[in-house]
């Protein structure tokens, strides 16, 4: 059975999470799991540990019921565990065969402490599939109109706009195709490499242009590129891509994965034929 994991520390950024995780998984045929995860390392008595376990019980069953009718005939249930945020979702998503992990991040609750030290980034690096990252504030009822898939002269960074093209089937999106060009020199293969995007695209008749600009931080380019034209999704390569082996060394994926104010699918290389099936 096809599922998503959804992590929650009940802040409005993952409630935002569950409503977007929603509409996907009505699209997909996938039952939703939402998680909570008590870290064993804070220092809480017994009680409190508990007190903490059956609040986060009745959130959860709340927020189960609340959906329950919008994700029918799919299921949606929910579960409560111990550990490291990011090791716990990720062994969930490989129990669960999931398609997808949906996280909130920069949340503000009462819980929000019980997830410090597990990072949006350390979720995505650990996760055995995609991981959809929604910052808080991020108007859902906005829908997710424009996505914008970044390419760079790399085999694999092409392979995003296949995903990609899943998000803009779901959503009614238009794809805007972004070539990074950062070497004169490759001008001419990144081109074609972004013609090889707008084909596929054409093929699956989803709306889609092409936008080239010259860039010597890629993670800033891309930012202020969607910005620009007021995205609601980025579709980022976790791995092989130049950018990214820096992306996920500190300030740079704090930039992309925390700070950006638009959600970001974040994939990795084995990512693309079981997504995009």
């Amino acid at each position: 059975m096809n599922s998503i994991i959804v992590g929650t520390d009940f802040s409005e950024g993952s409630y935002v999470a569950l409503e977007v995780a929603t509409d996907i998984a009505r699209a997909l045929k996938a039952d939703i799991k939402l998680v909570w995860v008590q870290q064993e390392r804070i220092l809480v008595s017994e009680q409190e540990r508990e007190t903490l376990k059956r609040l986060s019980e009745e959130k959860m069953r709340d927020l189960c019921e609340k959906h329950r009718e919008q994700i029918a005939p799919m299921s949606i249930h929910y579960e409560v565990l111990h550990g490291r945020v990011s090791s716990v979702l990720a062994d969930q998503a490989r129990k669960e065969k999931a398609q997808m992990i949906v996280i909130g991040t920069n949340g503000a609750s009462g819980f929000e402490k019980y997830w410090m030290g597990s990072t949006a980034v350390r979720i995505v690096q650990e996760a055995p599939c995609p991981t959809l990252s929604i910052r808080q504030g991020f108007n859902f009822h906005k829908s997710l109109e424009h996505i914008v898939v970044p390419i760079r002269v790399s085999t694999s960074s092409r392979e995003k706009i296949r995903p990609a093209s899943m998000m803009a089937r779901i959503f009614g999106s238009h794809v805007h195709i972004l070539g990074l060009q950062d070497i004169p020199a490759e001008e001419q293969t990144l081109h074609a490499y972004m013609k090889q995007s707008a084909d596929y695209l054409e093929a699956e008749h989803i709306p889609h242009t092409m936008t080239v600009r010259k860039s010597t931080n890629a993670c800033d380019t891309i930012l202020s590129y969607a910005y620009e034209i007021n995205a609601d999704l980025l579709v980022i390569h976790t791995e092989q891509d130049k950018f990214v082996k820096q992306l996920f060394l500190g300030t740079n994926a704090q930039q992309i994965v925390h700070k950006s104010q638009i959600p970001v699918l974040s994939l990795h290389p084995e990512d693309y034929i079981n997504f995009a099936r």
